[in-house]
């Protein structure tokens, strides 16, 4: 790796007091610059501007970053270093294709190494569409193991692991049916919770879900019953008990909850599916023999999307569909395809099932009913019973013979590694530096969960000193959000729009800031501040007019603009009819919009004020940018919105440490390395930074 800092020492004359000053350090040599000094004038400016760019990246001016990048190469073209940054800031702007060319020239010269030439491969990638994800093949990266392997230890961590609940900042609920308790662990398998129910304790626990308010679902299949807990796992209630009457169970196993909070159980003895409204009151049951519909035999796995249930049947080895009413309405997958298919559960896309089916998991393709084999444990031994993924791109297998939790991991992010940013360097408070650091996978999935022992940070290759571990994003409350208007929509969806700014206010409940921008042929910032400010809102007092020619582009870049120094999560809202209007990629093309926003880690999602087919560029940039799609007068209204977008991943984490380098009077270029490990995988980024002038 060629170094990035370049010992000098040298003397010069200061321009203003005519006296010579030792400087005991110069980022750029320019040996050849023709005359009999060592350094050029070219050589100084280019570091002034160099500096001033660094400090504006690590501010989120990128634009401005970009600018001074530009002029230090003007006076070094050939400067390597300043490439890579100049590229580091394209990239920030959402301008990859630019950004990959700035390190192709500098890989190309030599400089950043394998570290530079794995970057530009990952970026790459990310600009051509992956491969479905049903399609995708899964080998083991690691496992939980339920005992204890210490010599001298007969410990058992869990027994009998069944099924997996994964949580959105990494940790993941273990429900074991062997020792009738709830294990919570993060994401090194370290138990950091246990759960045993109430005063009486589980009796054999099945499955765990979460429902929509945050509380734990646990169905207990030899108590014939479902345990309410709190998020935290005190008990609170039952539901259900023992019988063949409504709201009554034998043998309860795999749950699922539909967007009206209604509960579906898969009742294993009653051979039906039970439902209970979302406080518990049996409401329904179904799955019985009737017309063009032989019956269930021994339903395992329910999952609920929309309108539709899904059913497996361990017995008949198929998978049925339903309607919210339970009205059968076709098979998706034939009997005798499957063994005996367990748990079911959506993919991270949602557009297919993962089925769990002894030694196999296998995904269904909602669209066509068409089977992949994602993963094979082998001919040795194995139940699996449960397989889901979790926030960063895995897929949870728990193994209920073998008594562990399996990580299963794409072939391609295995040898790929992470990719991992230094996202932002504060050292105003120099010797006291704070830093961001971004993980995410090669497929731009943020990892979420990790902890402080899975980073390693150093300057110079040096550990820093007095490291501490802020914390992580995805633990973070908070959601700033702006919210961008298509004024090209007409006069008959004022009362729509009205309605759909006021539920967005509201659902912050007073926490973070909004910003509201009227996209028209200019945008304009209509409101920025408390939530409560637009709980009363109106379109009349938009100050843009309506037009049919509307600047999309530039109203989202300067809400993500807005964005990029606020909480770490934070989305952009934005309110249409569905269409898009004349002259929306005037400026900005529709894949560098996209990366704008993921290389900020901004969520899109859209709110259509018109029931019907979203456009096309639309519908791409919210499937791109971790968002949702939702219809302003839908059933169950607008107020998930925000605790939809909390709950988004997110991979960044904080810390701070005590730098002991020398500064040469903040003008010497600090590096600063991070190196990252999970499991089998890790990833690097190298930067640096400069302290404050004196």
């Amino acid at each position: 790796m060629k170094k990035i800092l370049i010992l000098l020492t040298v003397f010069f004359l200061a321009s203003s007091s005519g006296f010579s000053q030792r400087l005991a350090e110069h980022l750029f040599e320019d040996a050849g610059n023709g005359s009999e000094l060592k350094r050029s004038a070219e050589a100084g400016f280019a570091e002034e501007e160099f500096r001033r760019g660094v400090q504006s990246y690590y501010r989120g001016f990128f634009n401005d970053a970009i600018i001074q990048f530009e002029k230090a190469l003007s006076y070094l073209p050939d400067e390597k270093l300043i490439l890579d940054w100049l590229g580091k800031s394209y990239y920030r702007a959402g301008m990859e294709g630019t950004a990959l060319e700035q390190w192709q020239f500098a890989s190309d010269s030599g400089y950043g190494g394998i570290l530079l030439e794995n970057k530009i491969e990952v970026v790459r990638e990310r600009r051509v569409n992956a491969s479905a994800e049903q399609a995708l093949r899964y080998t083991e990266t690691g496992t939980f193991d339920g005992n204890n392997r210490v010599e001298g230890s007969d410990f058992q961590i869990f027994s009998q692991p069944i099924s997996i609940l994964a949580n959105s900042d990494g940790t993941i609920w273990v429900c074991a049916y062997g020792s009738n308790e709830l294990v919570l662990l993060d994401i090194n398998g370290n138990v950091a919770r246990r759960v045993t129910g109430p005063l009486n304790g589980f009796d054999r626990p099945v499955d765990v879900i979460k429902t929509h308010d945050g509380k734990l679902l646990v169905s207990e299949s030899a108590g014939d019953r479902i345990s309410v807990l709190s998020e935290f796992g005190l008990f609170e209630k039952y539901i259900g008990k023992k019988g063949r009457g409504l709201g009554e169970l034998v043998g309860p196993q795999y749950m699922a909850q539909d967007y009206l909070g209604n509960i579906y159980v898969s009742d294993f003895g009653n051979a039906r599916v039970t439902v209970f409204d979302k406080d518990g009151n049996g409401l329904f049951s179904f799955g019985k023999k009737g017309y063009a519909f032989k019956g269930l035999k021994g339903p395992t796995g329910i999952a609920v999307d929309g309108q539709r249930v899904f059913v497996a049947d361990g017995v008949l080895g198929g998978v049925y569909e339903f309607d919210l009413s339970g009205n059968y309405v076709d098979v998706l997958v034939q009997e005798k395809t499957f063994a005996f298919p367990e748990a079911l559960k959506f993919s991270s896309a949602g557009d297919s099932l993962i089925v769990s089916d002894r030694n196999r998991v296998f995904t269904i393709d909602l669209g066509t009913g068409a089977v992949y084999e994602n993963a094979f444990t082998g001919n040795a031994p194995a139940r699996i019973t449960y397989a889901t993924p979790d926030q960063n791109g895995n897929i949870l297998a728990a193994d209920f013979r073998n008594n562990e939790i399996c990580i299963l991991s794409n072939m391609t992010e295995l040898l790929g590694g992470l990719f991992v940013e230094i996202e932002r360097v504060d050292a105003e408070k120099f010797p006291k530096v704070t830093m961001n650091v971004r993980v995410q996978n090669r497929r731009r999935q943020p990892v979420v969960g990790l902890r402080a022992e899975n980073f390693y940070i150093s300057e110079g290759k040096r550990p820093v000193a007095k490291l501490r571990f802020e914390g992580a994003a995805s633990s973070n409350k908070n959601e700033d959000v702006a919210i961008v208007v298509d004024r090209s929509m007409g006069a008959e969806f004022n009362s729509a729009l009205d309605q759909a700014v006021r539920d967005i206010a509201a659902a912050m409940q007073g926490v973070g800031k909004i910003t509201l921008i009227s996209s028209g042929q200019i945008p304009v910032m209509e409101y920025s501040g408390d939530p409560k400010g637009l709980l009363k809102f109106s379109q009349s007092a938009l100050q843009n007019k309506r037009s049919a020619s509307c600047a999309f582009d530039l109203a989202i870049r300067m809400a993500v603009n807005g964005l990029i120094n606020a909480e770490p999560k934070r989305a952009v809202i934005y309110i249409t009819d569905g269409l898009m209007p004349q002259n929306s990629f005037d400026h900005y093309g529709l894949t560098d919009l996209t990366a704008f926003m993921d290389n900020n880690s901004v969520a899109f999602s859209v709110i259509t004020l018109r029931q019907g087919a979203l456009a096309e560029e639309l519908d791409y940039i919210y499937k791109s940018s971790y968002g949702k799609s939702y219809y302003v007068y839908r059933p169950e209204g607008l107020s998930s919105i925000v605790r939809d977008l909390l709950e988004v991943p997110n991979g960044l984490y904080q810390f701070n440490f005590e730098s002991v380098l020398q500064t040469d009077m903040g003008r010497a270029f600090l590096p600063l390395e991070v190196e990252t490990y999970i499991m089998n995988r890790s990833g690097r980024d190298e930067t640096g930074y400069f302290a404050p002038l004196q």
